[in-house]
């Protein structure tokens, strides 16, 4: 049986969560009981204060980024280039800033409803193979920000497949040029091949 995955489980740095956050999965309740899910296959980690390419880089706390300054387990959700949402993990504890960033899925379950939302999705692989395109075809937007992973029934996290680590490969993370030293740093993690990926790996 799938089990909800803790607050424990999110307590730790980014990058050390990122790793076993694939293979899990990401459900999400609609209003009217559907329920829409994916295994996760590509993340990206982002380490707070210190990483260039994270939205608390330096300490900047604001209303927008105000969830990665919670406790782990949290969902953090932002708005970017005016027309797409993305989803994040909330890692660490309260007050150390780190997330870590769905990139895709392979959905599981709601294939449906997904597509409905998803019309330009020529085939399923192309469903959630991308973070703006989790986060359209599982109805995530900022009304599930700072949502609570580990008590909500709204969107959460259970444990779903066991991904071995010969299965998983490291590449620095994507669209981050802006960020310094920081840019080839492989925190991006990824089930090597997955046709679900929002970009092949090695």
């Amino acid at each position: 049986m799938p089990k909800r995955l803790g607050r424990r489980f999110y307590r730790r740095p980014a990058d050390e969560l990122a790793r076993p956050l694939l293979g899990c999965r990401l459900v999400r309740r609609l209003d009217d009981g559907t329920r829409l899910s994916g295994v996760i296959v590509e993340v990206e980690a982002y380490l707070g204060i210190q990483d260039q390419a994270a939205h608390t880089f330096g300490g900047r706390r604001t209303p927008r980024n105000e969830a990665m300054w919670g406790d782990g387990g949290l969902g953090y959700v932002y708005f970017t280039y005016g027309m797409h949402h993305c989803f994040n993990v909330v890692a660490q504890r309260t007050d150390q800033p780190e997330a870590v960033l769905v990139r895709a899925l392979e959905p599981s379950e709601g294939l449906e409803a997904m597509r409905e939302r998803r019309p330009k999705a020529k085939r399923d692989t192309d469903l959630c193979s991308g973070p703006a395109k989790v986060c359209a075809a599982m109805a995530i937007d900022r009304s599930l920000n700072a949502e609570d992973l580990v008590t909500s029934d709204r969107l959460w996290l259970e444990t779903a497949q066991k991904i071995t680590d010969d299965q998983v490969v490291r590449t620095p993370r994507i669209g981050i040029d802006y960020a310094g030293n920081w840019v080839d740093r492989p925190l991006r993690f990824c089930v090597r091949g997955h046709p679900y990926l929002s970009r092949s790996t090695p």
